[in-house]
């Protein structure tokens, strides 16, 4: 009997337990997680409802469902697999050509909003590396009267971002651009500046997890030898499109406030201490710009 065979027999509920310990044996992180967000993504279910499941699978269900498994065992990330992901009040879509939004990053939406909010919750706003638009898309949502504008190197990522935008229901100026090169209708004007650059160093890339290492574009990862090669573009390259007083917003890696704020400050901007994620780690450094005064 061929393993369709059997998973088309089996419960809901059993046929989830199943993948887990498969998963489990092949040294997959978080099994039961993975197999149950997958079903219950299939059937439309609560993941808390599966355990009450005994109904027998459809046969068209269950080859999905195995085919998922499978690509799940080759350390495909669940999003990936699904093809989309849940980051705030948003569902965005995502692909070969963007980084999967990390549960880090809505700290970076919330300072970047406490900010904007400094400016009594209008202002223009400027993503730098947009990827699937997932700051961007957040700050257009939460903070309507914004005018947000997004860059990505990647025409591909910007294709996502766009879907994305648009099924929120919402407008981003979208630019393909590496960087800032380009954009000199935003000079002067830029009051909130915010982005998730690549900050892993090259050497780091190799031993990180499979999930991220194969499957996350390296153009989203790889910060260079130290990590802060696009930190350094950015306080470069943005003090032109900036206003006087704009807010930074940056994403760091857990080590890198230090460095991040001495090089922002050795490039005229003013250090503004950092914020942390959900877990307590710094992970958003703040700063701002005055005119290099």
């Amino acid at each position: 009997m061929g393993r369709r065979d059997k998973v088309a027999r089996a419960s809901v509920y059993r046929t989830v337990r199943e993948a887990a310990l498969r998963l489990k044996e092949a040294g997959v992180p978080e099994p039961a997680a993975s197999a149950e967000i997958l079903m219950a993504e299939l059937l439309d279910l609560r993941r808390g409802n599966l355990a009450w499941r005994e109904e027998p699978m459809t046969e068209e269900q269950a080859a999905t469902y195995e085919a998922w498994i499978q690509r799940r065992l080759r350390r495909e990330p669940v999003q990936r697999i699904l093809g989309y992901t849940y980051f705030r009040n948003l569902e965005l879509d995502i692909d070969e050509h963007s980084l999967i939004p990390r549960p880090d990053t809505e700290s970076v939406v919330s300072v970047a909003l406490t900010r904007i909010d400094e400016r009594g919750g209008s202002c223009r706003v400027l993503d730098i590396g947009t990827g699937s638009g997932t700051i961007a898309v957040s700050i257009a949502q939460e903070r309507p009267r914004c005018e947000v504008h997004a860059t990505d190197i990647s025409e591909g990522a910007l294709e996502v971002a766009r879907a994305n935008a648009k099924k929120a229901g919402v407008r981003v100026h979208l630019h393909h651009t590496d960087l800032t090169a380009g954009l000199d209708a935003l000079r002067g004007s830029v009051e909130v500046l915010v982005s998730n650059p690549p900050y892993i160093t090259s050497a780091e890339i190799p031993g990180l997890a499979p999930e991220v290492r194969d499957w996350d574009p390296r153009s989203a990862l790889d910060g260079g030898p130290d990590g802060l090669e696009f930190y350094r573009r950015i306080f470069e390259e943005t003090p032109p499109l900036l206003a006087d007083g704009a807010g930074v917003v940056l994403e760091i890696g857990h080590d890198q406030s230090r460095s991040v704020l001495e090089l922002g400050r050795s490039r005229g901007f003013v250090p503004r201490g950092t914020a942390p994620d959900l877990t307590g780690t710094p992970r958003v450094a703040l700063l701002k710009w005055t005119g290099g005064s």
